[in-house]
């Protein structure tokens, strides 16, 4: 067994894992969408080749959280704050994955020129930032109005990309060259979405970590 001191340390080491996977997170995206923007295939494989070290970090937390079990066998709250870390990485390492989905798109766009300026892309995108990083807000703060608010954050992201969606398709059926790359900036819109998604999973599990009991808030 270890003692609670012990414990309390390794809690604060699975904190301040998350909060670091949250702010390489919240990075990737964004260099991933300025890369979309100028088409920078430079940039875009260096956000891809940085993607391990997030998978690094959510092996960690894995380790450290069934450690903290195994040891202290944690119940209520402090189990729960372990089962929620596990949980936060999970989610935080898709919006990693879905950032580089977005930097393959660039590679897949070398040698182009952007068939219309990007500008409901980069709102989705700019929401979605602003949800991870109240994603870990809420986690550091257990803070279940800001998880809930996220829900709300969530529906604009939504709206965002079901216009981009009606746009891509307008300019597909009046130029059919344009098709192969609308199809590509329609599963950037589609990723951003994903990306949104997983960060309103990240407030049902800080709501789950304070109440208990997990919400729908992808609804």
């Amino acid at each position: 067994m270890v003692t609670r001191k012990e414990f309390d340390l390794g809690l604060s080491e699975l904190h301040n894992l998350l909060v670091e996977m949250g702010g390489h997170v919240e990075k990737a995206l964004a260099d991933a969408m300025s890369a979309l923007k100028d088409i920078n295939i430079e940039e875009a494989k260096r956000i891809i080749k940085e993607d391990p070290q997030l998978n690094q970090m959510e092996e960690k937390i894995t380790e450290l959280g069934s450690k903290l079990i195994a040891t202290q066998q944690p119940v209520a709250k402090d189990l729960r704050r372990i089962l929620a870390a596990f949980k936060i990485s999970s989610d935080l390492e898709r919006m990693g994955d879905l950032s580089v989905d977005i930097a393959k798109v660039v590679l897949r766009l070398e040698g182009q020129s952007l068939i219309k300026p990007l500008i409901d892309l980069p709102r989705m995108a700019e929401i979605a930032q602003l949800m991870t990083v109240e994603s870990i807000q809420s986690f550091v703060q257990e803070n279940v109005d800001l998880s809930y608010k996220m829900a709300k954050d969530d529906d604009q992201v939504d709206a965002l990309y079901s216009q981009i969606i009606r746009e891509l398709f307008s300019l597909m059926m009046e130029n059919p060259r344009t098709i192969s790359q609308a199809v590509l900036l329609s599963f950037v819109g589609r990723y951003i979405e994903r990306i949104a998604d997983h960060a309103t999973n990240i407030g049902e599990s800080v709501v789950y970590l304070v109440t208990g009991k997990r919400p729908d808030l992808n609804v």
